[in-house]
């Protein structure tokens, strides 16, 4: 028999995290709420916030933008998603995101809810909401990604044009 209970949370509630890799994450659905099924995490970044090329080897994720834009980086080129778009990447295929418009909120689904464990690991209790204006920790992130290489394997930076040209701004 299904441990999974039924599930209803409204705006804003939820477990509260911030993620190394940048942002407050609300979780809408545990995977043991979900009995294991799937994660469901709220996400809202700002602009210019950018994943590294990554893939999960065991799961799928899609992502929902439900406000704002995002550019996805997935079989080889970038692709724009806005709002009520969707991208889903299955297990085991490269992809990448970075926010394009000021600020943007997205739901993230993986399944099945195996990937909790890495999302736990890089990150704590956010306090307040200053805590969504904390820069990314990338060597928690990468750290993390190497303590769960079945949920999460970094392939390198992100790829994108626009990130690539503000490296190099930022490092003359």
């Amino acid at each position: 028999m299904s441990a999974a209970r039924t599930i209803i949370r409204g705006e804003g509630e939820g477990e509260r995290l911030w993620f190394a890799g940048g942002g407050v994450h609300v979780w809408k659905a545990t995977a043991e709420e979900t009995d294991g099924a799937f994660l469901l995490v709220e996400d809202r970044m700002t602009q210019g916030k950018t994943t590294p090329l990554h893939t999960h080897p065991n799961l799928d994720e899609t992502l929902i933008v439900l406000e704002g834009e995002i550019l996805v980086y997935a079989e080889g080129r970038e692709h724009r998603v806005g709002t009520h778009g969707v991208a889903a990447a299955p297990r085991g295929d490269a992809h990448a995101f970075m926010v394009t418009s000021e600020s943007a909120l997205i739901l993230f689904l993986q399944t099945p809810g195996s990937g909790e464990a890495f999302y736990r690991d890089a990150s704590e209790p956010a306090t307040d909401e200053t805590d969504a204006e904390r820069p990314p920790d990338l060597d928690r992130l990468r750290a993390a990604a190497e303590r769960h290489p079945d949920i999460i394997q970094i392939l390198g930076p992100p790829p994108f044009e626009a990130a690539k040209e503000g490296a190099a701004t930022a490092g003359s």
